[in-house]
């Protein structure tokens, strides 16, 4: 366009005479104008002169101005062009007799036909069957109201191969308002169900990705239990240990006892023997003593049904929790583990139902209350404290979990729940952790949140809908 201005620039006319102008002004100037028109003297002519030369000037600009919109008209035309042959999908814009008026290269393409032969000719002619056709005739017999109107079509190949195809068929409007035509723009299908099918393993592969991670930081939260978990099953397995070595002794003597008894003897010396082997004490420590054996054996079972569900990998089964429950199995957990020392303000209250799953709700409270844990231990306080707080707001069971570590950067709020972040040495934290717990939230349809409190520490809240007795 600046190279257009210019030329307008250079090419604008001067005040000058038209060549017929010239001739009449030295004819006026020597005095020997025509006079064969009469009452027109001298000055008359002359503003004939100038009126030529304005038409004259007005005329070269016409023509320039022609000229400018000539070269934006190409410009634009060679604009469109491109558009249609850099297209994917194909395109047909066709008159009201069905006659291809413009097409591109991909419907050229895929019919196998040059340009020359695809425009001019009816659309109708490269449908593969006579469904199509009747489905085309009644889309476009839909008239004005028809609006991006959805439409499958089989096009014949030039090997005579039907090629499905999903059309866009919308009406072309004309200069006075009328319907000129309809524009059909489409894609075959093969390459939809190709991109359906990658979207779909896609998919599929975010959600194996999401899976592991989920699974490969509750294999980091367990391990960081493994040390507290292993004493919780020394002392019970202690327990049976003992008491199986005690029932040995006691089998030991009661088997001596049995035999002897069917030896024959006086009473009086089945009764020194059985005196002296204590059979009557044997027998009223045995019940206790298999009780106590069968407790320790439970405790035992409890634990690694316990240990096995939290590693198990998850389902997205949905029941009701009470998450008074599951606060208290997360502050368990993490007291046997790595933090045991440190001192927590929570108070069971009333029933707190969410739906939810209870595996994954626990690594959340996990997670939160070992890192309010490992933040008020980081700062060396006296003693770590963290305090807990369940409360129904909203329709919402809120669990507030507070902190007496220094708090959180105001540079790192941002970026708290964002995968592989963290502020912890290597190898204390995978970064995961709160991403993670942020998707588990999410999915439950609630919100996890980070502030600092106003006396100093962290402060996380979880929010999850309550569950209503509608639910």
């Amino acid at each position: 366009m600046a190279r257009n201005t210019s030329q307008r620039r250079d090419r604008t006319p001067k005040r000058q005479n038209t060549p017929g102008g010239e001739a009449l002004s030295r004819a006026v100037a020597s005095g020997d104008a025509p006079r064969g028109i009469e009452g027109l003297d001298d000055a008359a002519w002359l503003e004939v002169i100038h009126k030529m030369d304005e038409v004259y000037a007005q005329l070269v600009e016409d023509e320039i101005a022609l000229e400018e919109k000539n070269a934006q008209l190409e410009q634009s035309q060679q604009f469109i062009l491109g558009l249609l042959s850099s297209m994917s999908d194909v395109l047909a814009a066709c008159n009201e007799r069905g006659e291809i008026e413009e097409t591109n290269a991909a419907l050229c393409g895929l019919l196998g036909q040059p340009d020359s032969v695809v425009r001019g000719s009816r659309f109708e002619h490269w449908l593969a069957d006579e469904a199509s056709a009747a489905a085309l005739r009644e889309t476009v017999r839909a008239g004005a109201p028809m609006r991006d109107a959805g439409i499958e079509l089989n096009l014949r190949s030039r090997d005579g191969v039907a090629v499905p195809v999903d059309f866009s068929c919308t009406p072309r409007g004309g200069p006075r308002g009328r319907r000129d035509g309809y524009l059909l723009v489409g894609r075959p299908m093969g390459e939809l169900k190709r991109a359906y099918r990658q979207l779909r393993e896609a998919h599929e592969a975010l959600k194996q990705a999401q899976q592991q991670l989920l699974h490969s930081e509750k294999m980091a939260a367990l391990g960081r239990l493994v040390a507290g978990v292993a004493h919780e099953l020394n002392n019970p397995i202690s327990f049976v240990l003992g008491n199986v070595h005690v029932l040995k002794r006691y089998a030991e003597r009661l088997t001596r006892f049995v035999d002897a008894s069917s030896q024959p003897a006086t009473p009086s010396e089945r009764a020194r023997l059985r005196e002296t082997l204590r059979v009557d004490s044997i027998l009223t420590d045995l019940p206790s003593l298999i009780d106590g054996t069968i407790e320790g054996a439970q405790r035992t079972a409890d634990i690694v049904i316990a240990l096995r569900r939290f590693s198990a990998v998850d389902r997205e089964e949905r029941v009701a929790v009470d998450l008074n429950d599951v606060v208290e199995r997360a502050i368990q957990w993490i007291r046997k583990g790595a933090s045991p020392d440190f001192d927590v303000h929570w108070t069971r209250g009333a029933p707190m139902l969410v739906r939810g799953n209870p595996g994954q709700l626990l690594q959340v409270l996990m997670n939160l209350i070992q890192n309010a844990c490992d933040a008020a231990t980081g700062a060396q306080r006296e003693r770590p404290e963290l305090w807990i707080e369940l409360a129904c707001r909203e329709g919402k069971v809120r669990v507030t979990i507070r902190d007496n570590g220094p708090g959180i950067a105001d540079e790192h709020l941002p970026h708290l729940f964002e995968p592989f972040f963290t502020t912890k040495p290597p190898g204390r934290g995978t970064g995961l952790g709160l991403s993670i717990s942020y998707g588990i939230v999410e999915r439950h349809e609630g919100r996890l949140t980070a502030r600092n409190a106003s006396d100093g520490g962290a402060v996380f809240t979880v929010e999850i809908p309550q569950l209503g007795p509608e639910t």
